[in-house]
Parts: C-alpha cells; structure tokens; sequence
C-alpha cells in the first residue's frame, strides 16, 4: 500500500487516535485525516494492518499502527517542536510515564465505554476519579505532566481528561484539585489542542 501524502485513520471519537491528532497538530505535519469507523474498516487499511486497528498511519511505503509507535515515529521524522526529552534517562522516564497510564487508566477508560450501565464502569469511574485526585497536587510543581515543556506524556492524558464528562466523572472543585484543574485548562487551551478535535469530540464540552 502507497499513498502519495503521509494519511491517518483515524476514529473520530477514540482516545488513541485523539492522542496522535494531538502530536500532528503540534509537529504542524501536513497529513490527510481520514474520519473512519472501526466496526467497518476497509481492505485499504486492513492490507496496511493486519489488526484492523486504529490509528493506522501511512506514509508512503510505511504503515504503522499502535499509537504509542506512530507517535514516537512522528516525534523523530519531525524533531521541532520534541515532545520526548533529549536525554535517555528522561526519555525512558516519559516512556514509563506512558506505559504506567495505558496500564493503570486506560483500560478503566475502555470499561466505561465498552458498557457505561454496568458494575464494571461504575468501579472504573470511582477509581479513575479517585486516581485523578490523588495525582493532582503533582501539577503545582511544573505546568506539565512532571515536566516543564509540553510531551507525549500530556498527548496521552489530554483526550482522557477531555472526555471526562462523556464519560461520567467529574472533578471536584477545590484546593487540593486545583491543580489539575488548572493543567486541564492549559491542554485544552493549547493551538494543537484546539486543531486535534474532531467535530464529535467539540461536543462532548459543548
């Protein structure tokens, strides 16, 4: 499979495909969004991923698929702005970072939305929720996720925050959570941020 311009598949309404958005729109890359539903995936994208899966990237004669390697992929193939730190020990903190989220919140995530009505999501909500408080006081001390420029580890968190409303979860409004409060309203503010949103994600804050 080639394609002439550097395309995503891209699930509009997804969190792992919102992530790789997010770092296109802050790397400026001129990429063709394809908005595809991933109960009907076509033969392009199946001869590019075996798994069907989305996001798939192509570019070129290269096709990748799992968002964590198509953003470190694009993080290379377009170096400014970086969104991984220069030095090894930082950047296999970040990765770590990154590995703890799709381990610890991501698949509370996935619960909710697989069946929003049962047990199950009920027990996600109340840990996510209770997670998210806990983790809030980090974000007095830098602006970012444990770091003072923007990262993938923010690319990561932002579609997670974004939909917590869809989701059902909000976050109390005080002292101790004001932080995270105030890190949310700083990624969503972002330009790139702002471009990432597909028209059913805008109203999900509407």
């Amino acid at each position: 499979m080639r394609r002439s311009s550097m395309t995503l598949f891209s699930d509009p309404t997804c969190q792992y495909s919102h992530r790789v958005r997010i770092v296109l729109a802050e790397k400026g890359v001129t990429v063709e969004i394809e908005d595809t539903d991933p109960k009907s995936v076509t033969e392009e994208i199946l001869e590019a991923n075996p798994y069907g899966t989305l996001p798939t990237l192509v570019d070129r004669d290269l096709a990748l698929y799992e968002s964590k390697v198509i953003m470190e992929y694009l993080d290379e193939r377009f170096p400014h702005p970086p969104l991984l730190p220069v030095y090894p020990v930082a950047r296999a903190e970040s990765r770590l970072w990154i590995y703890r989220i799709e381990r610890d919140w991501c698949g509370l995530l996935d619960a909710i939305i697989a069946n929003p009505e049962g047990k199950k999501a009920d027990e996600a909500r109340k840990e996510f929720r209770e997670s998210l408080v806990t983790v809030a006081s980090i974000f007095d001390e830098m602006p970012y996720f444990m770091s003072e420029e923007f990262t993938l580890v923010d690319c990561c968190l932002a579609p997670m925050l974004w939909r917590l409303p869809e989701l059902g979860i909000s976050l109390p409004n005080n002292r101790q959570v004001k932080p995270l409060l105030d890190y949310m309203d700083r990624l969503f503010e972002r330009p790139s941020f702002e471009e990432s949103l597909t028209d059913l994600e805008r109203e999900i804050r509407e």
